[in-house]
């Protein structure tokens, strides 16, 4: 079905559209935050997990994914557009449920993407999908089409435009896209307190031509105004916080999850919090900016280098939850080392990065730096982000960080 959706983004979402959910609608009128699990894919609870892959692949994996992530970002930001990268690799999945009968599906959460996407019937292309069914709108009594006119369908470029419904590509850095119809429908999340969420009219791409590196789909977390984020804005007040819990956790306790959180539950508060500025670039509207002053190693503290990129006094540093800091390596015989402390200089926030945040063993016997050495492009990857209970106002501009133990929040 086809409705004219060109104002729906001025329309606060106050009213749930399914009269057979009671305990849906009871929840959402009363609930002013949520907290839901982010499962990490190569952990056992996710349905990649494959145990026959040993810690030190993956690590090798996800720090290859990052130097191409990284490269993407350099080349847009020279570019000055928009960037759209790769969210594979060391990558968080969050369990959402889409349409009214509601279908669940495990999509990979992206703080530097925007566009919210998931695998749809009729398939032209598709990823073999794991763990949970493909979407298929015409069972979903909650599922239409966006029209051409719409100020969403006008954000997302490049579009098509046929029978007047508005038609999206995304497109990724390591050649992977998503191609379909850009429509709107009911979401749904389960919060970790057992309750559902339910936040209808929610646009999102309904991709029907899929190809490359994702397990099911994206949640766009990043600044644009498509994002989920920004769409949920009427509810969460344009807060959300995440706290990631180290790689290795789930060795001990394979029930242990990270978990982000909306709204009033995305508080970031108490002693041991800082704050720092938090800037949005209209060249590149998806990334969270903020401004480094320096690094402290030890008692040894190196100032930014201003770029032609990142002139001095401006916001330089990409914080992303997406991203796994590349290595500078040597080699230790005894797999420890007396680390240095490290401390990142934000303005008014100093974070001090842990040996777990800044150092980690790539294979036996060998202890590496997880900082990436760049000349033109910083990112503030999750490496240096575990354990950290790391809150974003939207409204406020600024990025909270507090040391935090993720296993036990």
């Amino acid at each position: 079905m086809l409705i004219n959706t060109k104002y729906f983004i001025f329309i606060p979402k106050l009213v749930l559209l399914s009269f057979f959910y009671p305990s849906l609608v009871c929840y959402r009128k009363s609930v002013n935050g949520f907290t839901v699990d982010l499962i990490h894919r190569d952990c056992p609870l996710s349905p990649f997990y494959n145990p026959s892959i040993t810690p030190y692949e993956l690590l090798q994996n996800a720090f290859h994914q990052s130097f191409s992530r990284a490269s993407s970002f350099r080349k847009n930001s020279i570019k000055s557009i928009q960037s759209t990268v790769n969210p594979t690799g060391s990558a968080f999945l969050m369990k959402i449920s889409v349409g009214t009968p509601p279908v669940d599906i495990l999509a990979t959460v992206d703080t530097s993407s925007d566009l919210t996407w998931i695998q749809c019937e009729p398939c032209v292309r598709c990823f073999q999908q794991t763990g949970t069914p493909i979407f298929n709108p015409k069972n979903s009594s909650t599922y239409f089409t966006v029209d051409c006119e719409n100020l969403y369908c006008q954000d997302l470029a490049p579009i098509t435009c046929k029978d007047d419904i508005c038609k999206y590509e995304q497109g990724y850095s390591d050649k992977s896209y998503s191609r379909g119809e850009l429509a709107v429908e009911t979401f749904s999340f389960t919060s970790t307190s057992g309750e559902n969420v339910a936040i209808p009219l929610t646009f999102f791409g309904c991709g029907h031509d899929n190809a490359g590196n994702f397990p099911t789909g994206v949640v766009g977390l990043g600044r644009g105004d498509i994002s989920i984020v920004n769409q949920m804005n009427d509810d969460i007040k344009g807060k959300f916080s995440y706290c990631l819990i180290p790689f290795d956790a789930s060795k001990t306790n394979d029930k242990l999850t990270s978990h982000i959180n909306f709204g009033d539950s995305a508080a970031v508060s108490g002693p041991g919090v800082v704050s720092t500025h938090m800037t949005r670039k209209e060249s590149q509207k998806s990334f969270y900016y903020l401004f480094l002053e320096s690094i402290s190693i030890g008692d040894k503290n190196l100032p930014f280098k201003s770029t032609k990129i990142f002139p001095p006094g401006q916001a330089n540093i990409i914080i992303d939850s997406g991203t796994t800091l590349t290595l500078v390596c040597y080699a230790s015989d005894i797999g420890t080392i007396k680390a240095p402390r490290i401390v990142a200089h934000f303005t008014n926030a100093d974070v001090e990065l842990s040996p777990e945040n800044s150092f980690i063993q790539f294979g036996p016997g060998v202890i590496c730096l997880a900082i990436v050495p760049s000349d033109d492009l910083f990112i503030f990857g999750n490496l240096a982000q575990l354990n950290y209970l790391i809150g974003y106002d939207l409204v406020a501009n600024q990025v909270s960080f507090l040391p935090t133990d993720c296993s036990q929040h």
